[in-house]
């Protein structure tokens, strides 16, 4: 057995899926968390990757949902990201003839990362936004995959469109599981148009929605009730 187990240790094949680029900065340690941080581990690269979760978006639509980075450190993050083959960049159709980013599966393959340092990170959130800077809907798409809860979500299939502020998303529950993108629902249960601090009191159980629908903090379309 020990010398199966020799065999097959002395046989092992390792293939790099990445490369260093030149000038980037290493741990240049044999670890596997380390070879992941010399990827996403510099300042405001998690965040991109963040607003790439709900699908593709522009270079303007990065630079609103990351308040305080430069055009030229974006340019320069996203050059990196695309070159370790973490996000790719394509030409949309015309008439819209924009460029947009979007994960590439090996990219999308952190969003349970990304889930469970959101879930880590909010003990540390304050009960107040007074401070912060807040962010677009698509920015908090993570937060709804957070906290859902599949077993309360058993035998629920319905999709809500959710406009807040000059966004829209839409999330499908199906079969105890949540998918949320940008972009309107073709056919959807309940539409709620609502401002970003509302939605956050939401979220946060800060307020309650009917006590929202009462103060005409939020506008309902459709006859499915928020839960």
């Amino acid at each position: 057995m020990l010398q199966n187990l020799r065999y097959d240790i002395l046989n092992l094949k390792f293939e790099p899926i990445f490369c260093i680029i030149r000038g980037m900065k290493s741990y240049n340690q044999y670890c596997g968390l380390a070879y992941a941080l010399d990827i996403i581990g510099e300042r405001w690269t998690l965040l991109i990757i963040r607003e790439l979760i709900a699908g593709p978006r522009r270079f303007t639509d990065l630079v609103a949902g990351l308040p305080g980075i430069s055009t030229n450190l974006l340019s320069e993050r996203l050059k990196g990201l695309e070159q370790q083959g973490v996000l790719s960049r394509r030409a949309l159709p015309p008439p819209a003839g924009s460029t947009v980013y979007a994960l590439t599966p090996l990219g999308q393959a952190l969003e349970q990362t990304l889930l469970e340092l959101g879930k880590w990170g909010s003990q540390f959130v304050p009960q107040s936004a007074e401070g912060a800077t807040l962010l677009n809907v698509g920015s908090y798409a993570l937060t709804l995959k957070t906290f859902f809860r599949p077993e309360q979500a058993q035998g629920v299939n319905e999709t809500y469109e959710l406009h807040i502020d000059n966004e829209v998303l839409q999330v499908q529950i199906k079969e105890g599981e949540i998918h949320v993108q940008q972009g309107e629902a073709l056919d959807a249960d309940m539409i709620l148009y609502a401002d970003m601090p509302t939605y956050l009191a939401l979220l946060q159980r800060q307020i309650n929605p009917d006590e929202a629908v009462s103060k005409r903090l939020i506008r309902i379309e459709g006859e499915s009730p928020l839960p």
